[in-house]
């Protein structure tokens, strides 16, 4: 299993509300490139976020699961991306002095890469989870000081 962590400083609320926003999952996943819908009760269990993933026009269409989910304390996936595989994806955020430090594990659950070595799936797994933090952290931090400040989103 490949885990990686950075602390994002703004509230767990502050970063859940970026992950209960379906819309902006294709702003952090580094890889989804397009999301065609997410389904009304996202994030509730079950519910999906129907996403592209690669670069047109060989992007494969796919989706996303939630597969348990605790509002603004952790969310897990199931990311789909066929015919590579799906991959189990696990987000706790927890309280870090006036910030939140978010952890994020993936390992692959099913499909071809699932052969590939724990090692060498660290090797590809841990640089895009790094980025996809960063991105997240780019997203919680805008959102929450426009949110702060009296300029909510247009």
């Amino acid at each position: 299993m490949t885990e990686v962590s950075r602390v994002i400083d703004v509230p767990p609320d502050a970063v859940f509300d970026v992950l209960a926003d379906g819309w902006l999952y294709a702003g952090w996943v580094v890889g989804s490139s397009h999301i065609r819908d997410v389904d009304q009760d996202w994030p509730g269990v079950g519910s999906r976020i129907h996403h592209s993933v690669g670069p047109w026009p060989v992007h494969i269409q796919d989706e996303t699961v939630v597969t348990a989910v605790q509002p603004g304390l952790s969310l897990s996936l199931e990311a789909r991306a066929w015919p590579v595989g799906a991959a189990a994806v696990g987000i706790t955020l927890v309280p870090h002095g006036g910030g939140t430090l978010v952890r994020m594990t993936e390992h692959v659950v099913r499909g071809p890469a699932k052969v590939l070595p724990a090692v060498l799936q660290s090797l590809l797994l841990k640089p895009r989870n790094t980025e996809s933090l960063a991105r997240l952290a780019d997203l919680a931090t805008g959102k929450h000081s426009r949110t702060k400040t009296g300029h909510p989103r247009p």
